[in-house]
């Protein structure tokens, strides 16, 4: 059998995250988004969202990338919410049987105004 290797990248908030203002949050969060939509406009992010109702609440993202996992650490230390110590990366490869995925091309959120639009 053959498979398909994707780097995952799991989003995790680290014990030691900073309490910022809820302000400061949401700017975060708006510059986190941004900062995925455009590795998803370059190609590099094929899939990405939240967990919800996670077992282990420091679980906070999942991240498909069609990049190897140097890169996928490299374009994820960049990423404003990583830089600001409120998310951690955890980078590996998942296998799963060739083919039983497929990826489409979808618009994702570049804010939390765009999330809470829902179109």
């Amino acid at each position: 059998m053959r498979f398909d290797h994707h780097t995952v990248v799991l989003l995790v908030r680290p014990p030691d995250a900073p309490e910022l203002p809820e302000e400061a949050t949401a700017r975060l969060q708006d510059a986190h988004l941004a900062h995925q939509a455009g590795l998803v406009e370059q190609g590099h992010v094929i899939a990405a969202g939240p967990f919800l109702g996670a077992d282990d609440e420091r679980l906070r993202g999942f991240v498909v990338l069609s990049v190897d996992p140097t890169m996928a650490r490299e374009l994820y230390h960049n990423d404003p919410a990583v830089r600001a110590g409120r998310l951690a990366v955890q980078v590996m490869t998942w296998m799963v049987p060739e083919g039983n995925l497929r990826f489409e091309d979808v618009p994702v959120p570049r804010s939390m105004l765009e999330v809470a639009a829902g179109d």
